[in-house]
């Protein structure tokens, strides 16, 4: 039996079973018969396929535009950053309006307030005035009855953060702080006295204060300077750096004659008080603008810059446009080094700067101060198809980074997932996100 022999046989077995399952009542066609011609070119044509049907529009695109979803996004808000907290103006007013704020300790509330109009700025000047409110906190914290000192706290110090986290997002050496922070809460054991684990929590605190930040700063502007060469150095920097703003001018009180480059961008402008530290600790000084970067990086011998955390995969978060310099300097081999403390190191691994970033106030970018007639962002919010974004930080990838200069030396980014591991083995990690 050929091929096509065959598959008549099976199409006439198979119509006879589809005529049983309707139950028409009618009987079955017999089985067609094996053909008895086997010529090889008898090739019976299947079935005539149906003719293919137009697909026919939706009722909805016969409709016409249908009524705007008012829960859907608006077209002012970056649905690509939807993900993030949004920024949101803060003041006394709405703070009080929050339902856990009568229980808040003062020092906090008036803390928040500094981070959300921004008078605290940087990432090591945040961490040390959180650290200085959680004192206060705990000096005037009293256990309830009944209850356990070590469990309590934790609760009452993370509806704290949670406060904080509402005025603006916390950084990377915050969150390391107060991990730090509930893993010594947590150990204190239920014997213990309240005063005498208050006052052993103080010193913690006043330890990790001085070993992870005070000194690890002076021995990392240390191996900052000796970078610096005694003549002839041009030295770029950008925005504002306490610790890189800090090893110039120690650099330059140890008698090395060298230049710096502040170069800044909008909408922040912090290159600005960078500039007049240097200024005054006698630095002769360039400013520059972000735009001028492919033109003034012909000039510059090494580049300096801080760093907000550095991420296990050797990527650099630092503020927004640091990853142009970066980009710019390793295009035409210029040595990058990133400045920053071990307490910003992080395990988590971000490939760019979406997934984790900080939105600024979009207002910002539509103001242009002293030049109140470059107004042609005003009354952006009217229209629906003009959107602005802030975004406070950018990822810097590890191929731009020459040296990251810390505490302990200067080491690669690829040894950053080494000095994460060290740390892992002195001390356990709380569970939670903060």
């Amino acid at each position: 039996m050929t091929k096509a022999e065959r598959r008549a046989l099976q199409e006439s077995q198979r119509a006879a079973k589809a005529a049983q399952k309707a139950g028409s009542g009618a009987p079955a066609p017999p089985a067609a018969k094996a053909p008895e011609a086997r010529a090889p070119q008898a090739v019976r044509a299947g079935p005539a396929m149906p003719p293919a049907r137009r697909r026919q529009p939706a009722p909805e695109a016969l409709a016409g535009p249908t009524k705007k979803d008012p829960k859907a996004v608006s077209l002012n808000s970056t649905e690509l950053f939807a993900h993030l907290q949004q920024f949101k103006r803060i003041n006394v007013g709405n703070l009080l309006q929050l339902p856990a704020a009568a229980n808040i300790h003062p020092a906090i509330l008036q803390l928040g307030l500094r981070y959300a109009d921004g008078s605290i700025r940087g990432a090591n000047a945040r961490c040390l005035a959180m650290l200085n409110a959680f004192c206060q906190m705990i000096r005037d914290y009293s256990t309830p009855d009944g209850k356990e000192l070590s469990r309590d706290l934790l609760r009452h110090l993370s509806e704290h953060v949670a406060f904080l986290v509402v005025c603006r997002p916390l950084s990377v050496g915050m969150g390391n702080a107060i991990r730090h922070l509930k893993l010594r809460i947590s150990t204190i054991p239920p014997d213990m006295p309240e005063a005498e684990a208050k006052e052993l929590l103080e010193q913690e605190i006043a330890d990790y204060v001085n070993v992870r930040i005070d000194s690890a700063d002076k021995q990392l502007v240390g191996y900052a300077v000796a970078k610096v060469e005694q003549h002839g150095d041009v030295i770029l920097t950008y925005a504002a750096s306490h610790v890189v703003c800090r090893a110039l001018t120690e650099a330059a009180r140890a008698g090395k004659s060298f230049r710096v480059v502040v170069m800044d961008s909008r909408p922040e402008a912090e290159g600005r008080a960078t500039l007049g530290r240097l200024l005054a600790a006698g630095i002769p000084c360039t400013y520059v603008d972000l735009n001028a970067a492919s033109y003034i990086i012909r000039e510059v011998t090494k580049v300096f810059l801080g760093a907000a955390a550095v991420l296990s995969n050797g990527t650099v978060l630092s503020r927004a446009g640091t990853a142009a310099v970066a980009m710019m300097a390793h295009a035409h081999n210029k040595p990058v080094m990133i400045c920053c403390e071990t307490h910003k190191f992080n395990e988590r691994v971000q490939l760019d700067s979406i997934t984790h970033n900080e939105l600024g106030d979009p207002e910002a970018l539509a103001a242009v101060p002293g030049k109140p007639e470059m107004n042609a962002l005003e009354g952006w919010r009217d229209n629906p198809r003009l959107r602005l974004l802030n975004l406070k930080y950018d990822v810097m990838p590890a191929e731009y980074v020459t040296m990251v200069v810390t505490e302990f030396g200067m080491v690669p980014p690829t040894s950053v997932p080494v000095i994460l591991r060290e740390f892992r083995q002195s001390e356990t990690t709380v569970s939670g996100p903060f």
